[in-house]
Formats: structure tokens, C-alpha cells, sequence
């Protein structure tokens, strides 16, 4: 579908990046699970048991972050497909090229991230 606010050109790149962002991820996740379900030899020392689990949690919260991105970039890949892409959820207003090339699955234009953003609750991190 024709696209409102991207020359087609631009959304030839867009979905270009979309493709290649969900192809790499895919491969990353098949070979992170491939090295989780490997077989572990037995760590001796419980000082290697607990590296092996630290690096075990960090791998696994890496892939839970994956799996949130996958599925942001299926839904802009879904978009493009109904011809959506490029308009903000918020107020249909356009979402810029420049922010798009810089975050392709953006759903919100500058100004309604920056006013989402700022409604947030404000977290701490210690």
C-alpha cells in the first residue's frame, strides 16, 4: 500500500532495515537458545556455578529484550503492509524519516513520545 507521509523510496529503506533487524535477531535467539539447552558439564567449583548461572540470567534478560524488539518490529512490519507506517498512534500526525531511520519502530511522533514520556511515572535506579 501507498504510503501518506514516506516517499516510497524511503519506505523501501525503512522496511529494508525491518527485514534485516528481524533476520539478525532471529538468528541471535536461535543461537541463544541453541547454548542454553546445551548440555552443561558439571561445575566443580561453586564459584564456576555461579558464574555460569550469572551468565545464564544475563542471557536470558538479553532475550526477553529480544523478544520485546521482535515483536515491535513485526508490528511495524504489519503497518507498512496496511499502509500505516509512518503515522503517529497518538494524533496521525506524520512521524519524521530522520526519526525513523533512527528508530524504525517508532509509534508516536517527537512531540507525543516527549509528552508520553513525561507522564511516565519517574522510576529510580539505584
Amino acid at each position: 500500500m501507498k504510503d501518506e507521509y514516506l516517499a516510497e523510496d524511503e519506505l523501501g529503506t525503512l522496511k529494508g532495515m525491518l527485514d534485516e533487524q528481524l533476520e539478525s535477531l532471529m538468528s541471535q535467539s536461535r543461537e541463544a537458545v541453541s547454548a542454553l539447552t546445551a548440555v552443561r558439564e558439571n561445575d566443580a567449583d561453586p564459584l564456576d556455578l555461579a558464574v555460569s548461572e550469572s551468565n545464564r540470567d544475563f542471557t536470558l534478560r538479553l532475550a526477553d529484550r529480544e523478544r520485546r524488539l521482535l515483536a515491535k518490529i513485526r508490528y511495524s512490519l504489519g503497518r507498512i503492509q496496511a499502509g500505516e507506517y509512518g503515522v503517529c498512534e497518538s494524533c496521525g500526525d506524520a512521524i519524521t524519516y530522520s526519526r525513523l531511520m533512527a528508530r524504525p519502530v517508532a509509534t508516536l511522533c517527537i512531540d507525543c513520545k516527549t509528552e508520553a514520556e513525561q507522564l511516565e511515572p519517574r522510576r529510580r535506579v539505584f
